[in-house]
């Protein structure tokens, strides 16, 4: 078997979204080749049974797979992990799909260069349709080729989507390397670890994901559960940083990826989206960042990727919550004003 890919599904029986991926799957233009791992999250609809029904349909070509318990993508995709037989691995969410020839390219690239990971660009849509969306920033071509210090520090700083990746299930094994588990976000702490792993990276220039996001879908909204699944991911980044010895060499692009992950995304999507805001989750996310990185915001990559006004914020975040509150409160309050006039 060449190549398995792994995707996990909740709750997706609805809607037509499961269809579509898998019918993008069984519809590739690698086939023999090809095995779909389809891991039914314990869903509470009939998810498992459709799937079971594609398992049927398309005989040594899918597998279905149930967890006994809700294990989130983590879990779940360590089951296929599991169950895998291909000498590659790839991974899809449940409510995407891919190009009909996705997985025949990003072969055809590794058997082209030697890699022993490939990727590809990704677009956005809202729409079920093989229409290119609002294409996305994906790995640049400066983290491509046979990987050295430079490369690898690129790549932790921005190891971008894994759903977009071929992975040479050999390095998975040999190096256990498996996704967090029972926590969003699993893919941003393994993303970065895995990368560090490999030694020969290579890109598809095309748009061959299509990532969905349904306006009207509630499966995105922000919670503080899932800002905490956000830190929790950050920490893990760092702790599996010291277990493989990765730490000193990449101290400083370490330090700018748990920023970005625990520390600034988690702050601006909780004040924008969690109601009400907690004056205290706004004093634990402060003494979390300055427990693993105290000088973050000296750090150069940090600084290059910040405009001025977000570093403003984060410099009032650290020096008072209450005070970055109160006026974060005012700030928006303004600009909704001036946009309603």
């Amino acid at each position: 078997m060449k190549l398995s890919i792994i995707v996990p599904f909740y709750n997706m029986a609805a809607d037509g979204k499961l269809t579509y991926c898998m019918d993008s799957l069984v519809r590739q233009t690698l086939q023999k080749d090809l095995e779909i791992l389809a891991v039914d999250d314990c869903s509470a609809d009939h998810t498992f049974s459709l799937l079971k029904d594609y398992e049927t349909r398309y005989p040594g070509r899918v597998r279905a797979f149930q967890t006994p318990e809700n294990r989130k993508q983590g879990g779940a995709r360590n089951l296929g992990l599991d169950m895998a037989c291909g000498e590659w691995v790839g991974f899809m969410d449940g409510d995407d799909w891919a190009a009909p020839d996705m997985y025949e390219k990003l072969l055809q690239k590794a058997a082209e260069t030697g890699a022993d990971v490939v990727g590809c660009d990704l677009h956005q849509t809202d729409e079920h349709s093989m229409k290119i969306g609002h294409i996305l920033n994906a790995n640049t071509m400066d983290q491509t080729g046979v990987l050295d210090r430079e490369k690898y520090g690129r790549l932790v700083r921005n190891p971008c989507s894994m759903v977009i990746k071929i992975y040479k299930k050999e390095v998975l094994d040999r190096c256990h390397l498996r996704f967090p588990e029972g926590i969003f976000y699993e893919d941003n702490c393994a993303g970065p670890v895995w990368m560090l792993h490999f030694t020969h990276f290579e890109k598809v220039e095309e748009p061959l994901y299509y990532y969905y996001q349904d306006p009207a879908s509630t499966t995105h909204y922000i919670s503080e559960t899932k800002c905490r699944d956000r830190m929790r991911a950050g920490e893990l980044l760092v702790e599996q940083f010291r277990e493989c010895g990765f730490y000193e060499t990449y101290e400083t692009d370490l330090a700018f990826a748990f920023a970005k992950l625990y520390y600034v995304n988690t702050l601006f999507t909780y004040v924008i989206g969690v109601r009400p805001v907690k004056l205290s989750f706004l004093r634990e996310l402060r003494q979390g960042i300055l427990r693993c990185f105290p000088d973050f915001r000296d750090n150069p990559y940090f600084q290059r990727e910040y405009d001025r006004e977000q570093k403003k914020l984060v410099d009032l975040h650290i020096r008072s919550p209450l005070l970055f509150l109160l006026y974060y409160t005012a700030l928006t309050t303004y600009r909704s004003l001036r946009q309603r006039k």
